[in-house]
């Protein structure tokens, strides 16, 4: 009879964190779509933080949901690129224009420094950002953000200029 309960137990247990499992799943897919526009996320893959896929898709684009650092985003494979090098602090050399959705904005996470993206302390950098939704566009000539402005308060402005990873972020609503 003991066996039996702690099986049971057990077995409901395991069926409860099944459900909470999926719960999870489906709140980092609302997230992770939030990014972008139904024309970007109705198709794209869906990655969990730690790179599980969640849905494979067929166009273009991954999505990821929010994270403690960074809000939802929607990639093109060059961000993809982008972020890994950064993370690896490797070198970056984009060959085309690439673009990713942050339509959801920073959301609850912290923001970024504009100009050090290894900054992790909002009280330590003078120019620390947490965006409402924009655009990130990677351009394949650094050339072509000459005469962009560097200024946050700006509503298109360079962020991390002086850096492999320089990108023009495109304010398209206020936070």
């Amino acid at each position: 009879m003991k066996s039996k309960l702690i099986h049971t137990c057990i077995g409901l247990g395991l069926l409860c964190s099944t459900f909470a499992l999926a719960g999870d799943n489906a709140a980092m897919i609302a997230s992770a779509e939030s990014a972008g526009p139904a024309v970007v996320t109705a198709n794209a893959t869906i990655k969990a933080p730690d790179g599980t896929v969640l849905r494979k898709g067929s166009n273009s684009y991954t999505c990821y949901p929010q994270q403690d650092i960074i809000g939802p985003m929607c990639n093109e494979a060059v961000w993809d690129n982008l972020i890994h090098s950064m993370m690896n602090k490797k070198s970056f050399n984009p060959t085309t224009f690439s673009v990713s959705y942050m339509l959801a904005g920073e959301g609850t996470a912290l923001g970024v420094s504009n100009s050090d993206p290894y900054a992790t302390e909002p009280d330590k950098s003078d120019d620390w950002v947490k965006e409402g939704p924009h655009l990130m566009i990677v351009v394949p000539d650094r050339a072509m953000l000459k005469g962009l402005s560097t200024d946050p308060a700006d509503p298109v402005y360079v962020m991390w200029g002086d850096t492999p990873y320089a990108h023009i972020m495109v304010k398209v609503a206020a936070d």
